[in-house]
C-alpha cells in the first residue's frame, strides 16, 4: 500500500499525479498531512501559507502562457516582506486570445506582456516597472501614490524607472493617473499614513517639508523625523497606534528629549487627525509662521 512518500514532503503537487504515481492513496490525500490549496492542488500542511505559495498553486492549474501581475508580481519582487497576503486574490495576466475559467481566489486580466516578463523557471511574472505601472493605473489617486511609495520601499520597483515608463505610456485607461501618481510619490515614506500625511501637507499649500529628515545638532545625529522644516526647526511626525514594551517607550522619550534639547519643536499627527485635514494644516501653519 502507498505511504506518505518523502518526495512530497515540503512540496506542492497535483493530487491526481500523486495518486497515479502511487505516492499516495485517496485516504492519505484527504488526511491532515496535506493541505488542499485549490482543486487538485495540495501542499505539505507544514508549509506556511503565504501569497507566494498560493501563486505557485495557481501556476499548476493556469494556462502555460499565464503571467502573474499586480500585487502578486509585486510580492514576488519584494525584498522586504510580502505586499499581498494569503487571503488576497492571486493576480494573473493572460495574453489576448487565451481563455481560462479560473476559480475563486484568482483575479484574471487580459493584456499583452511581450518583453516585460521574468521567470524563475517555474513562475512567470511581470517585471518591476510593468508591475508598478499596472498597479498605479487603477483605484483612487491617493491609493496609487501610497502603493507606489510602498513598492519603492520594498524594492519591488524603482521610482525613476516608473517615471520614465509613465512619461511614454500611450493613452489608455489610467495612463493620466499613473503619471500623476509617479509625480506625487517620493519613495521615502515608511508607512502608508506617512504618504497620506505628506499629500495632505502638499495640498494645503504649505511649504514642502523634507521627508525622512536627519536632525543633527553640534555635528551629532539627534534623530530622523518623518518630515522636517530645518529652518524653523519643526518636525512633523505621524503618531500611529502603538503598543510596545517599556524599553521602546523609554527610547521614544529619550529621542524626544534630544530633539527638544536641540531646539526643535514636534507636531504629532494621529489617525483621528487625518480625518480633519484643515485642522492639521492649521496647526502646521501656526507653528511655521509663528
Amino acid at each position: 500500500m502507498p505511504f506518505d512518500h518523502p518526495i512530497l514532503a515540503g512540496s506542492i503537487f497535483r493530487g491526481s499525479e500523486a495518486l497515479s504515481d502511487g505516492l499516495l492513496t485517496r485516504a492519505q490525500l484527504r488526511g491532515s498531512r496535506w493541505r488542499r490549496l485549490r482543486h487538485d492542488v495540495y501542499v505539505d500542511a507544514g508549509v506556511p501559507l503565504t501569497h507566494e505559495l498560493c501563486a505557485r498553486a495557481v501556476a499548476l492549474a493556469a494556462p502555460p502562457r499565464a503571467v502573474f501581475g499586480g500585487l502578486t508580481a509585486a510580492t514576488l519582487w519584494s525584498t522586504r516582506g510580502p505586499l499581498a497576503g494569503p487571503d488576497d486574490p492571486v493576480e494573473v495576466v493572460l495574453p489576448p486570445g487565451v481563455r481560462w475559467n479560473a476559480t475563486s481566489g484568482v483575479l484574471v486580466r487580459t493584456a499583452t506582456t511581450a518583453g516585460e516578463v521574468v521567470t524563475d523557471g517555474t513562475l512567470n511574472w511581470t517585471d518591476r516597472t510593468r508591475t508598478a505601472v499596472d498597479l498605479i493605473r487603477r483605484g483612487p489617486l491617493d491609493d496609487a501614490v501610497v502603493l507606489l511609495d510602498r513598492l519603492v520601499q520594498h524594492r519591488a520597483a524603482f521610482l525613476d524607472d516608473v517615471r520614465v515608463a509613465v512619461a511614454t505610456l500611450p493613452r489608455c485607461r489610467g495612463s493620466a493617473q499613473a503619471r500623476r501618481a509617479a509625480a506625487l510619490a517620493d519613495g521615502l515614506a515608511e508607512s502608508p499614513p506617512e504618504t497620506r500625511l505628506r499629500l495632505l501637507i502638499l495640498r494645503s499649500g504649505l511649504p514642502t517639508p523634507l521627508a525622512q529628515f536627519e536632525v543633527r545638532h553640534e555635528n551629532r545625529f539627534v534623530a530622523r523625523v518623518d518630515f522636517g522644516y530645518p529652518e524653523q526647526k519643526l518636525a512633523i511626525e505621524y503618531d500611529g497606534a502603538w503598543h510596545g514594551a517599556a524599553e521602546q517607550l523609554s527610547r521614544d522619550r529619550a529621542r524626544m528629549n534630544r530633539l527638544l534639547a536641540a531646539g526643535w519643536r514636534v507636531i504629532f499627527v494621529t489617525a483621528a487627525d487625518m480625518h480633519r485635514p484643515e485642522m492639521v494644516a492649521a496647526r502646521i501653519a501656526a507653528a511655521l509662521f509663528a
